[in-house]
């Protein structure tokens, strides 16, 4: 009986053994698949990296989209010049456009004064329909244009502004307009047309 006891007892002891060995076993081969697991989830959480192929096309990419944006931006600048040479030519063509408009108001009055002036045996009012028109037409070119005339006998001389065609001497104290042949004009303040004028001068 004690031998049979012996016997199981070794057994068991022998079984226990094994156990512990395959436990040891599974352990170890547990262990470097979960090092491999870890491995593997690091390399997944990593960027990829491209390739020279990849890098090459995406830069070829980038240069053809500025090719593009280079032609477009060319092709506005090219359409904006040719807008503002054509407003130039505009405003040259038709510069004096608002002016001549307002021009055929008088030429009208001119119209119908020598209309008049066909069955009028008095020269009155004719000569009063053309200060009229003169005067309407003078008010317009001054409070429209700024355009002012300029030269009356009797000012001073102003070699800035009088032209003079001929000069001769009188009892002045200073050189004078004896005579007015052709008013000057300003616009604003330039000058666009010299009086013509005759000048008297003190006696020497």
């Amino acid at each position: 009986m004690d031998k049979k006891n012996h016997k199981a007892e070794k057994n068991s002891a022998e079984n226990q053994n094994e156990n512990k060995a395959q436990d040891a076993e599974k352990t170890e081969e547990k262990g470097p698949q979960s090092e491999e697991s870890k491995t593997s989830e690091q390399k997944n959480d990593e960027p990829a990296v491209k390739t020279s192929e990849e890098r090459i096309a995406e830069l070829e990419a980038q240069i053809e989209q500025m090719k593009k944006d280079a032609l477009y931006k060319a092709a506005e600048n090219d359409n904006w010049r040719k807008r503002m040479l054509q407003q130039k030519e505009d405003a040259v063509a038709y510069a004096n456009e608002s002016l001549l408009s307002d021009l055929l108001d008088s030429l009208d009055n001119f119209d119908r004064t020598l209309d008049a002036a066909k069955d009028v045996k008095e020269a009155k009012p004719i000569v009063d329909g053309i200060k009229l028109t003169n005067k309407s037409l003078v008010s317009m070119l001054e409070n429209k244009y700024n355009l002012v005339a300029f030269g009356k006998e009797g000012d001073d001389f102003d070699p800035e502004l009088h032209e003079a065609i001929g000069m001769q001497e009188g009892d002045v104290k200073k050189e004078q307009l004896l005579q007015v042949y052709l008013k000057g004009y300003k616009l604003k303040d330039r000058v666009i047309r010299h009086a013509k004028v005759m000048v008297i001068k003190p006696k020497a």
